[in-house]
């Protein structure tokens, strides 16, 4: 599906989702409750999310870089500049997608690899070591005392880090808040952090993606984009296929959480135990009709709560718009289509709640009595 086609009467992608392009309850912070407790692969969304700012980290520097080159050496646009020059002069505005490189249209590729030409040829020019990779981003830590580690909790592997390397590069300026060493540091810490083995939060990939990975960032001393562009296609393919239907199925179709359904589950078959033993007990006693309609009540309730957990929709939650999150935490339903899809499965719940309801209560109120 194109990314550009607009989305009135359809369930939004996961591209969409991603690119925080939707509401709630198909947001991007819902697909996280999703992933995080339902799914409980909320490692690979981490990931995905981590690389996608370790891309727009690069972007922001080389923006950043380019406008320092106009201001300060317009000259080069006179007497001609190297490669590097030409690239960021050639690079226009650099985009930001959410979905898989495949889908990139020829255009934003070709931005891509400028990109990712410029920081590969950048980090020739300063001859990169790993002994001098973290440690600039250290001491600028230790600077500014602001600026969280990007990319996760766990810092890198000890032997990766020295305090004696300097703390800002050649292309920096006072100006610039990414710093070549953040970079390098995002890169390293998104490495050991989901793809060596035994990590803190590993996420499995094939063998050989991780392979390559590595041999690229600690070996090559790469750490553009395109490093992790396969692992974050594969990551992203893999939600698609295996969370992205359940999330839509649950989010889109229905309103509550599993712990909810489950406590609906326990509660109806209680209620409806009661007012089976309830009507039972009252026909062996011959009791009269009026006494008998008190068995509306447990079976009402019963079966509502029953037909919930069925439908895993909260019928009268559904219509008052609220969606639950987490157990008995409710966020607005705002998605308009969502809302549509909702409130028409809402009335049908109902109606099935109250069509099995009334033959029940009337077989229970209006059969003849026998008395023991």
């Amino acid at each position: 599906m194109d990314r550009s086609e607009p989305r009135i009467d359809r369930l939004p992608t996961l591209y969409e989702v991603l690119a925080r392009k939707t509401k709630p309850p198909v947001d991007l912070f819902s697909f996280y409750i999703y992933m995080r407790d339902q799914q409980r692969s909320v490692d690979y969304l981490d990931f995905w999310l981590d690389v996608h700012q370790h891309t727009s980290l690069c972007r922001h520097y080389v923006s950043e870089l380019r406008r320092s080159i106009l201001v300060e050496t317009p000259e080069l646009e006179k007497t001609g500049s190297k490669r590097s020059s030409y690239i960021l002069d050639h690079m226009g505005e650099v985009n930001d997608p959410a979905g898989p490189s495949t889908d990139l249209t020829a255009d934003e590729k070709l931005k891509d690899h400028n990109l990712s030409a410029f920081l590969r040829q950048e980090n020739g020019h300063y001859n990169h070591s790993p002994q001098g990779s973290l440690g600039s981003q250290q001491s600028a830590m230790g600077a500014s005392g602001d600026r969280p580690f990007p990319g996760g909790e766990r810092r890198p592997r000890p032997s990766f880090v020295s305090h004696n390397s300097p703390t800002r590069t050649e292309s920096e300026s006072p100006a610039h808040t990414v710093a070549r060493a953040d970079i390098r540091a995002s890169a390293e810490t998104i490495l050991y952090t989901y793809l060596l083995p035994g990590s803190e939060r590993e996420v499995l990939l094939p063998q050989g993606i991780i392979q390559e990975i590595t041999r690229e960032i600690e070996e090559e001393g790469r750490d553009d984009p395109e490093v992790f562009d396969t692992a974050k296609d594969y990551t992203f393919q893999a939600m698609e296929r295996d969370a992205f239907p359940g999330f839509l199925r649950a989010k889109a179709l229905g309103n509550l959480v599993p712990p909810s359904l489950f406590l609906r589950l326990v509660l109806g078959l209680f209620a409806t135990t009661c007012a089976l033993w309830v009507g039972y007990t009252l026909i062996f006693l011959d009791a009269p009709k009026h006494e008998r309609a008190w068995e509306i009540l447990p079976f009402t309730i019963g079966i509502y709560l029953l037909s919930s957990h069925q439908y895993r929709l909260d019928p009268i939650l559904a219509l008052v718009g609220l969606s639950e999150y987490t157990f008995f935490s409710f966020s607005r339903i705002e998605e308009p289509y969502v809302r549509k899809l909702l409130n028409r499965r809402a009335v049908m719940v109902l109606l099935v709640t109250i069509a099995v309801g009334v033959a029940v209560i009337c077989l229970f109120i209006f059969v003849p009595g026998y008395r023991l």
